[in-house]
């Protein structure tokens, strides 16, 4: 198997098991498909903070309304009523007007804090530095931990509009946003590897050659955004080790120094009791005259 540390700009993402066999194509599938699975997992993770902290989200045309300007203009939220969480709710509003405030209890948001801590860690930036792989499997494995956790929460189910149920039901709407910027469409995704792209009529062994024993650099990246900046020489890690050494021969090469400028306290003419010796001997021959 080829191991893939797959990379977008610098910054490590996951690693992927793969064989050289395969086509470029199908590669950039499944690299695609787990990079944007992971966005999706942490922007229903980010939501569902809010969700447990402030409640369903208000309707559009009630968001960032005051309560003053929701009662001049009549506007009533007809899912506060049919989507109370379980064991009954907790206000805590919100204040930038985005929620209704009725809040799952401090019971039902451990529920939600427990899974979105288990689904991030599946997923996980940290998994590459462990060594382990992500697959695709565990970014729907990650998803269904977070949808099995908003059924209990809320068994009547949440809005429509609500951005957690339109992600698992696929019906986000990321235009215009930072979130939708980090997104790369399948269709736009490319694939680089040593400052070279790798194109999708041909193999991974095109690139790599037949040793199916060896781990690569790949970078996704959306088409039309040019050459990614090229890995170093020499990787962070093994930059690290390098300082370390230099840092310690230096420390040694001191010491060496230190232990030099010393060196003549050894000396028997800088030993105070060696000259004091030496004064009482002189003064214990006898003078004799001739």
């Amino acid at each position: 198997m080829v191991r893939l540390h797959v990379k977008h700009g610098d910054e490590s993402q996951f690693l992927l098991d793969t064989t050289v066999h395969v086509s470029v194509e199908e590669l950039v599938k499944q690299v695609a498909s787990i990079y944007n699975g992971r966005l999706k997992v942490s922007r229903i993770c980010a939501e569902m903070e809010e969700l447990a902290e402030h409640g369903i989200t208000l309707p559009p045309n009630m968001q960032g309304l005051t309560d003053e300007q929701i009662e001049e203009l009549k506007l009533k939220d007809e899912w506060e009523a049919k989507c109370v969480p379980s064991g009954g709710s907790v206000f805590r509003k919100d204040e930038i007007g985005r929620r209704n405030g009725h809040a799952p209890n401090e019971n039902m948001k451990k529920v939600f804090q427990k899974t979105m801590e288990e689904a991030k860690a599946l997923i996980s930036k940290k998994q590459a530095e462990a060594n382990v792989c992500v697959t695709m499997e565990m970014v729907k494995d990650a998803l269904d931990q977070l949808r099995g956790a908003a059924m209990i929460v809320y068994p009547m189910g949440l809005p429509p509009h609500d951005p957690i149920r339109m992600e698992f039901e696929n019906n986000e709407d990321l235009s215009g946003t930072q979130a939708g910027q980090m997104v790369i469409a399948e269709p736009d995704a490319q694939l680089w590897w040593a400052g070279k792209e790798m194109l999708r009529k041909k193999k991974l062994v095109d690139y790599t050659g037949k040793n199916e024993k060896t781990k690569i650099i790949v970078k996704i990246q959306k088409r039309g955004q040019g050459a990614p900046g090229r890995e170093p020489v020499i990787s962070e890690e093994e930059q690290q080790k390098m300082m370390m050494y230099y840092h310690r021969r230096q420390e040694e090469f001191k010491k060496l120094e230190e232990d030099e400028d010393i060196s003549y306290l050894n000396a028997d003419w800088a030993d105070s009791s060696s000259l004091k010796r030496q004064f009482q001997g002189v003064k214990d021959i006898k003078w004799r005259p001739r």
